[in-house]
């Protein structure tokens, strides 16, 4: 039997939120089915300009339609039932190739598809809460920078707020999606800026979590020590909301033990109050932290921010980390370039247990396979993606024998080094949070090879803390300027408490004149 066209929505699909979403559905003003078509149909619409999304799910009118006859029939739903999501490609989809970007992982284009048998578990946790993935979305070959999407085998992905600019990556379509209201919210993970890099660029608030708070099990690894997940949404309450469903501990990621105890009781969106920063001691950016100067814009652009911080009652501290030492403990791994990549010299050994979590059938089931497959672009070699990690001295053991657990001494001393000074200044000045221009100058050209200048990338991955970047204004070339702020492991409720009181005194966000 043919099933009847959806019905209109009813609602704009324009910067739809969550509660806006759900209320509708709830009161039948439009229906899960009818959202996801209109945003298939406007995915089919833009997607070929902004190259957003790898693959459409071929099966998201079916879970709409399974949602809408469980609500008719007075279910209890999960807690974004129905909300049309896009979830990053390197993350495990069953039914769906994980391609990392990469034309060596895929079929199409000459190389291995890798099909898991299992989602990943922030994939299965978004299913659990009923939401309706729409595809997974456009990444730079294995997630290898910050800065764009340039090299996927699918072809760049542009910035949704500024076409011509740097779209921020590794997350780049997922960011490019949320942008442009191809979908609610999405998934993005992080190893040194792929969350608040992308989220930044593109005027997006993004959850970059503490180490261990989300699980990545099932996800194409860059470090399992610095990997990260986290939702992309176009307001607070939203992120807040993705992060409720996929913070907590799974026995198939044993790390995430560390963060029980450490949710917020009443969730992510518990302590959201337009009051959240009265009172609030928050640092600013200095030398203390990084001895790289704002340019002048973005020096211009972060007064403002504070005068606005100020209105809302925040105390400012100015550059608390002065004198600390904080800054002397960030370490170039390529001559000439700010990324720290301590804590990636494990890659080889992190993707042969990714590869054997996709389950027996699996394409490939060990490192070796995997090079051997993909030797012809080998990511290592001089111009691969991830030839970088070549100048890391505990790199080379790891490659040799990937199937042993790497020396990791020197991330170790790295993120104590961090954690110990981080805390102790945090504690010297009483301080509830900080709050950094993201990013220290306006974004380059899209295919201008530049890089993006950011404030937290990797102090913030190495020591394992969180951030959540929120919309702040923008340069004179339309590029979005983002905050981001950064507190203690597991203080997400409260830096989020904290983005929401000044993202609802500035509503700084404003939807994108699409091409």
């Amino acid at each position: 039997m043919t099933e009847s066209p959806a019905p209109s929505p009813a609602i704009d699909l324009v910067e739809l939120t969550v509660e806006t979403a759900q209320a509708a559905m709830a009161d039948g003003t439009t229906t899960s089915e009818a959202l996801t078509q209109a945003f298939l149909d406007r995915i089919a619409e833009y997607n070929p300009k902004y190259n957003a999304i790898l693959f459409v799910n071929p099966d998201a009118l079916e879970t709409a339609r399974a949602i809408d006859r469980r609500r008719a029939a007075g279910e209890v739903l999960g807690p974004l039932a129905g909300i049309p999501v896009v979830v990053k490609d390197p993350m495990d989809m069953v039914g769906i190739p994980t391609t990392a970007g990469w034309a060596q992982l895929y079929s199409k284009t000459g190389g291995v598809d890798l099909m898991p048998a299992t989602d990943s578990p922030v994939v299965a946790r978004m299913k659990a809460a009923d939401t309706v993935i729409l595809g997974k979305t456009n990444v730079p070959i294995l997630s290898h920078t910050g800065a764009d999407a340039n090299d996927s085998f699918a072809g760049p992905t542009l910035n949704v707020a500024a076409p011509a600019l740097l779209p921020g990556g590794s997350s780049t379509g997922t960011a490019a999606c949320v942008a442009a209201s191809l979908a609610v919210l999405g998934l993005a993970e992080e190893t040194g800026g792929s969350i608040q890099n992308p989220a930044s660029a593109q005027g997006l608030v993004g959850i970059k979590p503490s180490h261990a708070l989300v699980p990545n099990a099932g996800v194409v690894p860059l470090s399992a020590h610095r990997d990260v997940v986290g939702p992309i949404a176009r307001c607070v309450r939203d992120a807040a909301l993705c992060l409720d469903v996929l913070a907590g501990f799974t026995a198939e990621d044993p790390k995430t033990i560390a963060g029980v105890g450490h949710k917020p009781k009443g969730g992510y969106t518990s302590k959201l109050s337009k009051d959240a920063l009265q009172g609030k001691r928050i640092g600013l950016y200095g030398a203390g932290w990084r001895n790289q100067p704002l340019s002048d814009e973005a020096a211009s652009l972060y007064a403002k921010t504070q005068a606005e911080l100020t209105a809302q009652g925040a105390i400012l501290i100015a550059d608390p980390f002065a004198g600390s030492g904080f800054a002397d403990l960030r370490q170039q791994t390529v001559p000439g370039q700010d990324f720290d990549a301590r804590g990636m010299e494990s890659v080889p050994y992190d993707v042969e247990q990714y590869l054997k979590r996709l389950g027996p059938d699996a394409a490939l089931k060990t490192f070796a396979e995997f090079a051997a497959a993909t030797a012809k672009d080998d990511a290592f070699a001089p111009g691969g993606a991830l030839h970088y990690m070549t100048y890391a001295r505990q790199f080379a053991a790891c490659l040799a024998n990937p199937s042993v657990p790497p020396d990791l001494s020197d991330f170790v001393e790295a993120r104590e080094a961090y954690m110990e000074i981080f805390n102790t200044v945090f504690a010297a000045e009483k301080l509830d949070g900080l709050c950094f221009p993201q990013m220290r100058t306006d974004l380059a050209g899209l295919h201008s090879g530049g890089r993006i200048d950011e404030t937290t990338v990797s102090e913030i991955n190495i020591a394992g803390l969180p951030g959540v970047t929120v919309p702040a204004g923008f340069y004179a070339s339309g590029a979005p300027f983002n905050l981001i702020f950064v507190g203690p492991k597991w203080s997400e409720a409260e830096l989020l408490a904290q983005a929401y009181a000044y993202e609802q005194a500035t509503h700084h966000r404003r939807a994108p004149k699409l091409l």
